[in-house]
């Protein structure tokens, strides 16, 4: 099956000479849903604004549903709903006549069923006759998510959507986002909440300083790079850690309470019973023992530190 999006080897470098985005390439699949991280700077934007057809790229190609962004944008635009970090909205438009103008820019007819369905589905129905300007942060942020929505697009671009919403709404976007994606709607999104990248994608991408440096399904790149750490709580602290000990990986907590250990998950063998036995014969007695997954937070970090470290060296 074809992809609905097909990015062939994107480049961009503005007049300054800052690259914003250096040889990238990416295919993302219909109905998927797509997070892309990467510090302030790093090109998510520029990505995304290419693909919409708000950027020239300097070099490569771009398709949306196998319309070229550039000879047949037309077609390509009309597959696709973006929702931007800035909140500009017309402050005297009532609700419900900026979505119906949006729609209409598209050239779709009026669907006043689609729309009352769609703004109920982000509970705006009951602010459909507010001007913009009396609605809140979170609000104004839910009419762009409807406005982008209007014409029923086939991808759907999130840039920053839940930037200043409240923790109890930004679950009800999320469960409108995964109805979406269920319908078949390509979902592309760019997070500083990693936490919600985990939950909710079903690919990451990490891009930094122009580049793509990786694009893998969540579990496997989970699975890849995350470790667990064992954390043993111990009967007694200790002072320090035994000479017989040292050396395998252990650390000592400050207060001497507790060990910790990072292994990984995909080895065939941890270690841990080995270590457990060590700690045994050494008379360390163990009151309890717990497990953590790496974040993708942490992931995250590493990916972008270690990538930092290549550029120095």
């Amino acid at each position: 099956m074809r992809p609905i999006i097909e990015i062939d080897h994107i480049s961009k470098r503005y007049d300054s000479g800052t690259v914003a985005l250096n040889d990238v390439s990416l295919e993302i699949a219909e109905g998927e849903i797509l997070a892309l991280l990467g510090p302030n700077g790093a090109g998510k934007t520029t990505l995304i604004s290419i693909i919409c057809g708000l950027v020239v790229p300097t070099g490569g190609t771009v398709r949306v549903g196998g319309h070229d962004i550039r000879t047949d944008w037309r077609a390509a635009r009309k597959l696709i709903g973006l929702v931007p970090q800035e909140i500009l909205l017309e402050p005297f438009e009532h609700v419900i006549d900026c979505v119906r103008f949006t729609r209409g820019l598209y050239g779709e007819g009026r669907d006043e069923a689609y729309l009352e369905q769609l703004l109920r589905s982000l509970a705006l129905w009951d602010k459909r006759n507010a001007r913009t300007r009396e609605l809140s942060g979170g609000m104004k942020r839910r009419v762009l998510i409807a406005k982008a929505l209007a014409h029923r697009p086939k991808v759907l671009f999130l840039d920053e959507p839940t930037a200043g919403v409240d923790v109890a709404l930004r679950r009800e976007m999320w469960a409108v986002m995964r109805d979406l994606s269920a319908q078949g709607v390509t979902i592309i999104l760019t997070t500083h909440y990693l936490e919600e990248a985990e939950d909710m994608a079903d690919r990451i991408g990490v891009i930094n300083r122009g580049q793509l440096l990786l694009c893998q399904p969540k579990d496997q790149l989970m699975g890849e790079f995350g470790k667990k750490r064992l954390t043993i709580q111990l009967d007694q602290p200790l002072s320090a850690l035994p000479a017989a000990l040292q050396g395998r990986g252990m650390v000592l907590a400050p207060d001497g309470q507790s060990l910790g250990y990072d292994y990984d998950t995909r080895a065939e063998r941890t270690g841990i019973a080995h270590l457990l036995a060590d700690l045994a014969q050494n008379g360390i007695s163990v009151r309890d023992v717990s497990t953590k997954q790496s974040s993708l937070e942490e992931i995250f970090i590493s990916l972008v530190e270690e990538e930092a470290k290549e550029e120095r060296a």
